[in-house]
């Protein structure tokens, strides 16, 4: 006890002594006589300042009066030794206490004081040195944190005073540097920079930069430092260019990389970089390196520095040099708008399209005129005075923050009269069904209407085909008359019937095509033994795949289907995507997939290039595979060596073979016959591949095709690859995507579907590839294509592959395809297969779209009891759920969804059942039917977002839309309003699950108008259904739901059928399309069984909403409205859920680790403005390569 008595009694000393001594120096500070005394006192203050860190905390403690004492001693005093000792206390206040110290100095009107000291100490000749080293030295640190600093020091003439005390002091380096130091904070100011270039600064940085040397390294790094922070202003740059400096930091950048064996200056070498960086900024800059061989010289002192891992930070810069200074160039297409052209019925007045249409056939729209607009912006000699503004926090202009504009103000928008059109697509309003033979509670054993098959039949023994496919054809060739597979294939091309069937010998079939191994296989199989194998235990887990190619050959699959699998309790048993009793027996449960149906299918679906081929994954169907996919773990420093590769194309020209061996906009083009060559074909529904170029031998540049009626959205991609040789790695580069970022940096996988696999009863989509990753490429787009900006690159996705299997046919794709017309067979099956005694089904049209096929729309409850009165009012008075999906082409995973959500209510699960008598489901299952078939990624052949619509829908240029915004407000003008519409989409830049909904008080919330959203009164139920998922879907995240209203997303279906509609649960559900980083499925990517499983659990969710709203059973868990709670906790993470990139329904890209497609694998490691600059080295290199080492959590 006495010890620590002691302790704080000697503490309490320290504190009352520099208490006493501060209370001292203020008294005397205002007697100029007493400099003597002021002397003692502030070098007793230095003293123990710098011996005792208590004493440095007291003094710039909340609510010490220590510093304004000190500051106004220095401001009085005329003493200099006085001067020094304050400045020394002030120096060892800002140096221990990093920042922090630094804006407390600040905040008390450090920086004018210490400016006014320096204009006074310059006027005398010669100024003192140890003040001048000593004032400099604290305006370096102190400089930083005021953001006004640049112009106090203009307007005081401190940049002067520093630049001469450099010009006539060059050899006393104890001075020269605080100065440095100091310039490179002025230099942060546009306006000082410039005015500092015109002054010679420039050039007197060039005489202390120089050639390799032992001596003065720190000054050299410092000036260095400075610099690179000039040469940020264009003028400057220019300034260097016009004197030849880009030469001579390049030969000074080699030497210190040879001399330096042992790499004790990295941070020299990264400052000549930095420096270089700075200058490439420009155009002239960039040509100046060009010209000065600076791609060889930084591409080869960047491969020698590979080895050391610590000499990271310098390849990384060197990458990003020679990326900026690669040249610019033009894709190689002879326009950027689709190969494909779709005459419109109606022009639109104004937007992208019309522009499109008013272009002059002689436009090259591939390129622009300059490949830089930076050329016409010449230096802004006027500051913003208000630079303390760009630091305030993110605020986001685009979230709504007119109240009256979100307050939802349900609009019929069309008379009675005209919505009188759509009673036709209700009769479930007002049928008595009188002439139905409803047997009340007994339903009758579920009718397989249509072809009746019988039991799938399995071998009981035989070897599977022979492996060697031989010379597969690409895709199921149909004639011209749409009659598939040749004369005798009309009826059944499936492979059943080989046995059956003559082959003559000049037919041109699929049969014929296939190996000759594999069609004796297939007889030989079916020479066997037969046994019928039925399976009566339900797989809730796994999609029916009913495909008849592979039920009746493979025994694998029965065993698949028949795997036990983790069912929960209650009504959430029903986990999967499948009719709950399908299995290998046909009759028990439809089999969605029919391969005979999918081809007459086919033969009416219109596409705009007329398709004659068929993609073997579509005809033979895909079902998931019965092992899991984790999130890919990214390779180290995969995205430089990437880039290094395509660098050494401009290094090494003469090894590029720059052979084109695919090309759809040249219909002449002859397919070269060589055998190392790969074949390429996107010619079939969905399919999108424009051009391929072989770049190397075994390394191929792709061209997307952009949507119909525009320049741009190059995202989806769907292609065939034949020709292969095992064991061969074999690079694709995608060479025009658009987003700034995907998750292929983060973990996602290309798709790959082979035919052998699917022929040895594999018949599944895999993620593929290694190596993977995205990034900005050297490929600029066109002004056209950018709304009138120059410049903007386009980004690469590259992966590698390894094919399986010798002359195999494979398929890629983005994400795993569902064409219209599999939407169309699995809804015929589904009609062909329910019990129309127990489920409600119809499938009407809603409307043609543009290029003449047909929007299915369907309606799914239950059948009434009996055609009692009683019964037939429960009936019509169920509410209604609307649902559509699949407005994106591009976003497949929205249909696996759907299917999921379809399978499930028509499933005879018992919780199915109660789903349906509580609900009547109006889906528009897809929204953008002609998108899906031609390959596009985001529009309708209008060329526009449909999603972009629903304000004002056009009848003739978005029928779809129309129509369905149609039957929703038939709907609100017969007083029948959905109870929840959900818009299903997927999202390429976030993991996991997630829905959008709409609140005003969220929305007036996240801009920071407290007050205003404590008026909103709002029902908070629009929560309930996201609440309920997070709980039940092991896929979906309630931390990344938002309930934001923007601006730039009032036109989308969500906030119209919320605002003009008046839905209040009104969503957007966004699937990812890479995996998920939450719940059960944490690490894995995502595929057709987890978003089938999601489109069932959302049905799951309805129930339960339905449970928890109902009147008579309305009672709210707390835990699912805690709403204050999640809008305070979300508030820190959600910005906003907008992207600038194309107008996306996307948020801001959000990673923990961002791998950025600008730059490398690591993060682009500027000179923070803020930094103190004389680091300790060894921390610097420490921390530039270990931020560059984090990998994928």
């Amino acid at each position: 006890m006495s010890k620590l008595k002691v302790v704080s009694e000697k503490s309490l000393t320290n504190n009352s002594r520099i208490v006493g001594l501060l209370a001292q120096l203020e008294k005397i500070s205002t007697e100029p006589t007493e400099s003597d005394t002021a002397r003692y006192v502030t070098s007793k203050i230095l003293h123990l300042a710098q011996s005792q860190e208590k004493t440095r905390r007291e003094m710039t403690a909340k609510g010490s009066t220590g510093m304004e004492v000190l500051l106004s001693t220095l401001e009085n005093t005329k003493d200099l030794q006085t001067t020094l000792n304050i400045l020394s206390i002030l120096v060892e206040l800002v140096s221990a206490g990093g920042g922090r110290r630094a804006s407390f100095l600040v905040a008390k009107g450090g920086s004018q004081i210490l400016l006014q000291l320096l204009m006074n100490a310059s006027k005398e000749s010669p100024p003192n040195e140890e003040l001048m080293v000593q004032i400099h030295s604290i305006l370096a640190k102190t400089g930083p944190k005021d953001k006004k600093f640049g112009v106090k020091a203009r307007i005081n003439g401190a940049l002067n005073i520093t630049l001469n005390l450099v010009k006539q002091n060059l050899q006393n380096h104890r001075l020269v540097l605080p100065c440095l130091q100091l310039l490179r904070v002025y230099s942060a100011n546009s306006v000082n920079s410039v005015s500092l270039g015109k002054n010679g600064v420039v050039e007197l940085m060039f005489k202390i930069v120089g050639p390799f040397s032992k001596k003065n390294s720190g000054l050299m790094k410092v000036a260095l430092d400075t610099l690179a922070a000039l040469l940020k202003s264009k003028t400057n740059a220019r300034r260097a260019v016009d004197r030849g400096y880009v030469q001579v930091l390049l030969t000074i950048y080699v030497d210190w990389h040879r001399h330096d064996n042992r790499h004790r200056n990295m941070l020299v070498r990264k400052g000549i970089l930095q420096s270089l960086k700075s200058v490439t900024n420009i155009k002239l800059g960039r040509k100046a390196f060009i010209d000065a061989n600076g791609m060889k010289i930084l591409y080869n002192t960047s491969q020698e520095c590979l080895a050391v891992r610590t000499l990271d930070p310098l390849v990384n810069i060197s990458s990003l040099i020679m990326r900026k200074c690669f040249p610019k160039n033009r894709l190689p297409l002879p326009t950027i708008k689709s190969s494909f052209h779709f005459q419109l019925p109606v022009i639109p007045a104004t937007g992208p399209v019309a522009q499109l249409y008013s272009l002059p056939p002689e436009v090259d729209d591939v390129v622009d005129e300059s490949d830089d607009n930076d050329d016409i912006d010449l230096e802004a000699e006027t500051e913003t005075e208000n630079e303390d503004d760009l630091d305030q926090n993110f605020k986001n202009d685009d979230i709504e923050t007119d109240i009256n504009k979100l307050k939802p103000q349900q609009e019929p928008g069309r008379t009675i009269e005209e919505l009188k059109m759509y009673e036709h697509l209700f009769p479930e309003l007002v049928d008595d069904f009188q002439d139905y033979d409803l047997i009340s509670r007994e339903p009758k054993p579920l009718v397989f209407e249509g072809k009746v098959r019988g039991p799938i039949v399995v071998p009981t023994a035989g070897e599977e085909a022979a492996g060697n496919s031989g010379n597969l054809r690409q895709g199921v060739v149909m004639k011209e008359n749409g009659s598939p597979l040749g004369d005798e294939g009309d009826k059944k091309p499936a492979f059943m019937d080989v046995a059956k069937e003559d082959i003559k010998e000049n037919d041109r079939t699929l049969q014929q095509q296939l190996a000759p191994g594999f069609t004796a296989g297939m007889k030989k199989d079916y020479s066997l033994p037969l046994a019928v194998v039925t399976c009566t235990k339900a797989c809730p887990h796994v999609a029916a795949c009913g495909n008849v190619l592979f039920d009746g050959r493979a025994v694998q699959l029965g065993k698949l289907c028949c795997t036990s699998v983790e069912t929960e309790d209650d009504e959430d048993t029903e986990s999967m995507s499948s009719v709950e009793q399908a299995s290998v027996e046909v009759s028990d449960g439809p089999t969605l997939h029919d391969s005979d149906l999918y081809i007459e299918i086919v033969k009416n679906t219109k596409s705009v290039p007329e398709y004659s081929e068929v993609a073997y994954p579509d005809y033979f169907g895909h079902i998931p595979p019965p092992f899991k996919e984790p999130i890919l773990e990214r390779p180290y420093g995969v995205q430089r060596t990437k880039i290094a590769q395509d660098i050494e194309r401009l290094i090494h020209q003469s090894d590029i073979i720059d052979r084109v061996v695919y090309d759809l906009d040249n219909p002449n083009y002859t397919i070269p016959e060589e055998g190392d060559i790969l074949k390429f074909n996107s010619k079939f529904e969905s399919g999108n591949l424009r051009k391929v170029v072989q770049v190397r031998k075994n390394e191929y540049d792709l061209i997307l095709n952009s949507d119909i009626n525009s320049n741009h959205y190059h995202q989806w991609f769907y292609f065939e690859v034949s020709g292969m040789r095992p064991g061969v790695a074999y690079r694709f580069n995608i060479i025009n995507c658009e987003k700034s970022n995907s998750q292929f940096n983060y973990g996602m996988q290309p798709l790959m579907y082979s035919v052998q696999e699917a022929l040895n009863a594999r018949p599944w989509w895999t993620r593929v590839g290694t190596d993977i990753c995205y990034y900005k490429n050297h490929f600029s787009r066109s002004s056209v294509a950018t709304g009138g900006q120059k410049g903007k690159s386009y980004y690469t996705i590259t992966f590698t592959v390894n094919f399986p299997h010798k002359d195999d046919v494979c398929y890629f794709a983005y994400h795993y395809p569902y064409t219209y017309s599999t939407l169309q067979m699995h809804l015929q099956k589904l009609e062909s297969a329910h019990n129309p005694q127990q489920i409600y089904f119809r499938k009407d049209v809603l409307c043609e779209t543009l290029s003449g096929n047909s929007c299915p729309l369907v309606t799914i409850t239950a059948m009434p009891e009996s055609n009692y009165y009683e019964h037939i009012c429960q009936f019509r008075n169920r509410p209604y759920v609307f649902l559509s999906a699949r407005v994106h082409p591009g976003e497949t995973n929205a249909s696996w969804v759907m299917k999921g959500t379809l399978e499930y209510l028509m499933s005879n699960n018992p919780t199915a059942q109660s789903l349906r008598e509580c609900y009547i489901f109006k889906i528009v299952p897809m929204l953008n039917p002609d998108g899906v078939i031609n390959g596009n990624h985001r529009c309708s052949l209008s060329g526009e977002d449909l999603n972009r619509q629903w304000q004002s829908p056009n009848p003739d240029l978005h029928p779809t839309i129309y129509h369905a915004k149609g039957l929703l407000q038939y709907l609100a003008a017969v007083k029948r309003l959905p109870l929840v519409y959900c818009d299903y989409h997927g999202h390429s830049r976030k993991k996991n699950v997630f829905m959008y909904g709409c609140s005003i008080k969220e929305t007036v919330w996240h801009t920071n108008n407290n007050a205003a959203s404590c008026d909103v009164v709002e029902d908070v139920g629009y929560r309930t259904l996201p609440k309920i998922l997070s709980h039940i879907a092991p896929a979906f995240c309630m931390s990344s739901c938002s309930f934001v209203v923007e601006k730039s997303k009032e036109s989308t279906a969500r906030v119209v059928v919320w605002r003009e509609i008046g839905v209040q649960r009104s969503y957007t559900m966004e699937s990812t399309l890479c995996g998920c980083d939450q719940g059960k499925y944490k690490g894995l990517q995502i595929g057709t069984r987890e978003l089938e499983e999601m489109g069932a659990k959302f049905c799951v969710g309805l129930l339960r909403l339905k449970r928890l709203t109902s009147p008579l059973e309305y009672s709210m868990p707390s835990s699912l409205l805690d709403f204050e709670n999640d809008l305070i906790e979300s508030s820190c993470k959600v910005t906003s859920p907008t992207t600038y990139v194309l107008d996306e329904d996307e948020p801001r890209f959000l990673e923990e680790v961002d791998y950025s497609a600008e730059s490398n694998d690591e993060l682009d490691i500027e000179f923070a403005e803020n930094a103190d600059y004389e680091p300790s080295t060894q921390e610097e290199v420490l921390s530039d390569s270990e931020s560059s080492r984090t990998y994928l959590p």
